[in-house]
């Protein structure tokens, strides 16, 4: 009997397959264009002129963006978190003995995933939601300028997000407590630190995660806010110690 020889190509391959046979992972990528569009309609259909000035045209359309990012960042831990919780990892480990590229293909995939997806949805999402727009002081078109980065921006935001995601979920080995982590750092963290009365912790709230995905959806960002390369170079150090983090552990401990 021949074995066949474990490749790069072949784990990510395998790991594609497992991805896709999930039906979580159908469910969640669902999710995102129906709440980013719907959000978008919503807002639309019944913005007036001077009822959001202070926001970017871009963030008003894809406010949606509250949900899909937690909704990649299930997806991510999901994609890690999961095979420990029902012991499946460990025949993955068996089969793939040196870990790390399963972790590899995994960010990865789900990476690329959740780009394609949130691209496809706001480069749907904008022109739709202009519709509703036109004649606002949030009229804007796709080759104005900044639109069309802060909406690929936007999307390489959330694959960022998603990638930390399933190291979050590789390193904690729960779904249910990397989430609460993932909220908490995203989402809540952020806005209990800005309370403080320091300009530091103000400084550097701005780098994390949650409002450098903000900033990277900002057509024409706003004075004192970080800038989209800025925003996105914080983003991709998040991911990257996190991935980190989750590769030194897998490595170290039992599956």
């Amino acid at each position: 009997m021949t074995t066949l020889a474990v490749t790069p190509v072949r784990v990510l391959h395998s790991e594609w397959h497992k991805l896709w046979t999930l039906r979580s992972t159908w469910l969640n990528l669902a999710l995102i264009p129906v709440l980013t569009l719907g959000t978008g309609i919503a807002i639309g259909s019944s913005y007036e002129s001077g009822d959001a000035a202070e926001l970017d045209t871009v963030l008003l359309v894809l406010l949606g963006m509250q949900f899909s990012q937690i909704i990649v960042g299930v997806l991510g831990i999901l994609a890690t978190a999961e095979e420990h919780s029902t012991g499946l990892v460990r025949s993955t480990m068996a089969a793939v003995p040196t870990r790390l590229p399963v972790l590899w293909s995994k960010a990865a995939i789900v990476g690329t995933v959740c780009f394609l997806t949130a691209l496809a949805t706001n480069l749907l999402t904008f022109p739709v939601v202009q519709t509703l727009l036109t004649g606002t002081d949030k009229e804007a078109a796709l080759g104005d300028p900044g639109i069309l980065r802060a909406l690929v921006g936007n999307a390489a935001g959330l694959a960022l997000v998603a990638v930390l995601a399933a190291g979050l979920g590789s390193l904690i080995r729960s779904v249910p407590t990397s989430v609460g982590v993932l909220i908490g750092v995203v989402m809540i963290l952020p806005e209990v630190l800005r309370m403080l009365p320091y300009e530091a912790v103000d400084d550097a709230v701005r780098h994390f995660p949650g409002k450098a995905l903000e900033a990277l959806t900002h057509a024409d960002p706003t004075p004192g806010m970080t800038s989209p390369g800025t925003a996105l170079l914080s983003l991709t150090l998040w991911t990257a110690a996190t991935l980190t983090a989750a590769a030194v552990f897998l490595k170290r401990r039992d599956v």
